[in-house]
């Protein structure tokens, strides 16, 4: 049986909610990775991070829009309960992550995350100048200079509590995401000469193609409702331009839905 780490996975979201997600996503792992380092660079970029997180966010209802589609989808399995041939232990996994999902939600303040920012003014000054190159130096932050060199543990704390105004939003999008991931099962299929094209039977929100590590190559994707076109090209050497790859390209494909979700 093969694993994760034999496969590169290639996301191309087919709607706006997807790809709003998606970059959520990828914020929230960064600042994950960043938080585990105790240096004042770990705290600064940890900040930085955070600080983009909120301006992404911007003024959308992402709260109240996250629980409308994480209850439609309990509703949604709620009822596939009643089938004899579910997953029993499987379905109710989920539904307990779903319902610890909406909790947290519900817990959270209706107002959106980036007014927090704006009321801030230690954050929103640190804020305005991380747009500037090298704007958020000592010399122009000495606020945020001193508090770099606080002691860690005294940093840290404020920095999980700014983090815990986002936690349920990270838990809520994580578990959306995962659903729709695996929604579907990947399928196998061959690149003759690089190219693939294929029609999806049904509305897809989520292209996953999935490539082996230990081919050097990657796919440029294009897809709409109703096709799905990959072309694969060979990596080689960052210097010199790309070219398409050549020969048989095996990979699996996958075209995620969830069902009841609308695009925003």
């Amino acid at each position: 049986m093969s694993t994760e780490a034999e496969w590169i996975a290639f996301e191309h979201p087919l709607n706006e909610r997807v790809r709003f997600y998606l970059r959520l996503e990828f914020l929230f792992a960064e600042l994950a990775h960043h938080r585990r380092d105790e240096s004042a660079w770990g705290l600064r970029a940890s900040l930085h991070v955070l600080l983009d997180l909120l301006s992404v966010m911007g003024r959308t209802d992402l709260r109240g829009e996250l629980l409308k589609v994480l209850a439609d989808q309990q509703a949604r399995l709620t009822r596939l309960a009643k089938r004899p041939d579910v997953n029993r232990q499987r379905l109710d996994e989920v539904l307990q992550a779903l319902a610890a999902s909406l909790a947290g939600l519900q817990s959270m303040s209706s107002a959106p995350p980036a007014l927090f920012l704006r009321e801030h003014e230690f954050l929103f000054a640190i804020f305005n100048r991380s747009s500037i190159p090298g704007g958020a130096c000592g010399f122009d932050l000495p606020a945020y200079h001193r508090w770099l060199a606080r002691p860690y543990a005294q940093s840290r704390q404020d920095l999980d509590g700014w983090y815990a105004r986002l936690a349920p939003i990270e838990r809520a999008i994580a578990l959306d995401l995962r659903l729709l991931r695996e929604s579907t099962e990947p399928a196998d299929h061959v690149a003759e000469g690089g190219v693939f094209l294929q029609a999806p039977q049904t509305t897809c929100q989520l292209i996953r193609v999935l490539v082996p590590a230990s081919a050097d190559v990657y796919p440029e994707i294009s897809a709409g409702k109703h096709r799905v076109s990959l072309r694969f090209m060979r990596l080689g050497d960052v210097n010199t331009r790309n070219v398409q790859a050549g020969g048989s390209i095996p990979f699996r494909l996958q075209c995620c839905a969830l069902a009841g979700c609308q695009e925003r």
